[in-house]
């Protein structure tokens, strides 16, 4: 993958990602996460090699098919990417509404989630009533709500405290156990090692596949 006519930014990287695994991709700052996981989300296609996602290939699907596609990923964003005019719940309850899933069961599954988020306070709350740690959370409520096939979030924890950070990995463990394949971008070594999932390790555009390790008790 390459920008313009600039050095390509990640290079030779051959990838596969077991249908319900668990992965944390880690590396140094500006060695390509980022660049891989738009590639894995759909938002940048590769300047050359293949991308195969769902048994489908990428490069051979139409951009009027790529939006059923993007439906099955869902993404937690650095930027968390939240409506400002929508509250806490109308932002979570988007992808079932989108689905059109009955307002019913909108309303318990998003009210349940959140309460799991630790936002059940916030509800009827704006984005811009939220500090940044419980923007990330509801962006990530958000993103799981759906229970997408492919789960992917860059830094998720980053503006979260140590009890939170952990909150949250056991419920992305909780969207695996469920079928969900989960890749989560991190600088978090503590976080890394505390959990038993493999490592995709990227540096310098190169990717190295690692066995994950959990502490010791």
């Amino acid at each position: 993958m390459r920008y313009g006519a600039g050095p390509e930014v990640l290079h030779d990287i051959e990838l596969d990602l077991e249908p319900g695994g668990f992965f944390f991709l880690t590396g140094p700052s500006g060695a390509g996460k980022s660049t891989l996981l738009k590639l894995m989300y759909l938002a940048e296609r590769p300047t050359r090699g293949r991308i195969t996602l769902f048994d489908r290939d990428v490069a051979a699907l139409s951009r009027a098919q790529l939006p059923a596609l993007r439906r099955r990923i869902g993404v937690v964003f650095q930027d968390f990417r939240l409506i400002e005019h929508l509250s806490a719940l109308d932002n979570v309850a988007l992808p079932l509404r989108v689905a059109g899933e009955g307002e019913g069961r909108v309303q318990d599954y998003v009210v349940d989630l959140l309460n799991w988020v630790g936002l059940a306070d916030y509800v009827h709350a704006l984005p811009r009533e939220l500090s940044g740690g419980e923007q990330q959370r509801l962006a990530i409520a958000r993103a799981v709500i759906s229970q997408p096939s492919l789960l992917i979030a860059d830094e998720p924890t980053g503006n979260v405290d140590d009890a939170i950070a952990l909150r949250l990995l056991y419920l992305f463990e909780e969207l695996n156990r469920r079928g969900t394949t989960v890749v989560i971008a991190t600088h978090n070594q503590a976080l890394i090692n505390r959990f038993g999932h493999p490592v995709l390790y990227i540096d310098d555009g190169r990717l190295e596949r690692r066995p994950g390790g959990r502490e010791s008790a």
